[in-house]
């Protein structure tokens, strides 16, 4: 051992006591910086550490691992400029409409907006999208693009580019955007189901015009449903749940994993540094993303039934006889293609031709894609009593509920 040793311990002991006492202070001033990764990189004592090289190895490699992800999906997002057209509820006065775009029951609307404060002047928003296409095809959310007379977008290059909106789904708030070039750089799209609760989420975008600003967290949550303003029934709400740090000009970026894979587009907020963001989970922005390139449009099927799942219901065994997991139907639409079946209020569906269901969003999972007019088979229970009923999907209504 060396003279020097000794002292290099006590150093590095030091600087991790100070580096202990300033994330917890961090960690409680920006949610973003959460407390896991304190754990991971800080958890053993200054002493062991300070005995052990594989600490700081560890260490560095985490550290490589975001510095990888900055460098792969970067050239993959683009800033997006929106000019849209005045909407008949001008902001004047002292309002702050992107600060006001966060309330408790947050809508997307207004997520990206800039201050506006005169009739006269124009509605403009940076936000973010992900190329997905290496011919200049671009998704982000449906909420930035809509009604807007002019879109300039912005590559990891420098290079910009006037791009068209090829489609929008609302229902979603997926849409897709085109700029005329090649050669682009593709986000590679995760299979967002096997996203799991607890793994590092990082977010890339333009917050407050500062341009492919990287920030991180970890994925608090899956599958949150009644999050926007409206009718919840008739939403297609699905979102993913970070804790990473996601503020106005965020909104269409990815979220994506420590694999540089992009698991959701971000979408809203519940208010200004809370630490709650969502994003569109990626699985379903693909299979929305995909139709509106090749059709301009998502056609969603439906079957015109409202539902709530069995859980959430709060429905038990003694109400409901021989149920353990499914998805109430609340109401059929006097007006929807259920209406022509045997399925009852009541029911409960287990299951779409053979693929289980458990809650709301999984069953319009599994329907929106069936073919328009073609019967798809529920597995009911009725009253303790397994049944079989064929209902045929149609056109989903922006009115409908599911």
């Amino acid at each position: 051992m060396t003279e020097l040793e000794p002292t290099r311990r006590w150093l590095v002991a030091v600087l991790l006591f100070v580096l202990r006492t300033g994330l917890r202070s961090c960690c409680a001033r920006f949610p973003g910086v959460t407390t896991a990764v304190f754990v991971a990189l800080f958890a053993v004592t200054p002493a062991s550490i300070a005995g052990s090289k594989d600490n700081l190895t560890v260490a560095r490699q985490l550290n490589e691992a975001f510095v990888e992800v900055a460098e792969k999906i970067s050239p993959a997002v683009v800033v997006i400029t929106v000019v849209q057209r005045a909407p008949t509820n001008s902001f004047t006065g002292d309002e702050k409409p992107a600060l006001q775009a966060t309330p408790d029951r947050p809508s997307p609307r207004r997520f990206h907006r800039q201050p506006r404060y005169d009739d006269d002047d124009p509605l403009i928003g940076k936000v973010s999208g992900i190329i997905i296409r290496e011919n200049g095809y671009i998704i982000t959310n449906g909420h930035v693009v809509e009604d807007a007379e002019r879109i300039d977008v912005r590559l990891h290059d420098g290079r910009a580019f006037k791009g068209t909106v090829r489609g929008i789904d609302s229902i979603s708030d997926v849409a897709v955007i085109k700029i005329e070039t090649n050669g682009l750089p593709v986000a590679p799209l995760a299979d967002s189901s096997k996203t799991r609760v607890g793994e590092f989420a990082i977010a890339v975008g333009s917050p407050y015009s500062l341009d492919y600003s990287l920030t991180f967290g970890h994925v608090s949550a899956k599958g949150r449903s009644h999050i926007m303003n409206g009718d919840v029934s008739t939403l297609d709400q699905d979102f993913i749940q970070t804790d990473a740090n996601i503020n106005p000009g965020n909104s269409g970026g990815p979220l994506v994993n420590i694999e540089g894979e992009v698991i959701g587009i971000n979408t809203l907020i519940r208010g200004l540094h809370t630490g709650i963001g969502f994003a569109i989970p990626s699985s379903l922005a693909k299979e929305v993303a995909e139709k509106l390139i090749s059709d301009g449009k998502f056609t969603r099927a439906w079957l015109g039934i409202g539902i709530r799942g069995y859980r959430t219901a709060g429905y038990d065994d003694e109400h409901i006889e021989g149920v353990e997991h499914g998805v109430i139907v609340q109401q059929i639409l006097p007006d929807g293609p259920a209406s022509a079946s045997e399925l009852l209020s009541m029911d409960v569906i287990i299951a779409v031709d053979g693929k289980s269901v458990t809650t709301a969003q999984e069953l319009r999972g599994e329907v929106r894609l069936k073919p328009v007019g073609k019967a798809v088979t529920l597995d009911v229970i009725r009253k303790g009593k397994a049944l079989k009923i064929q209902v045929k999907p149609a056109a989903y209504l922006q009115s409908s509920a599911t």
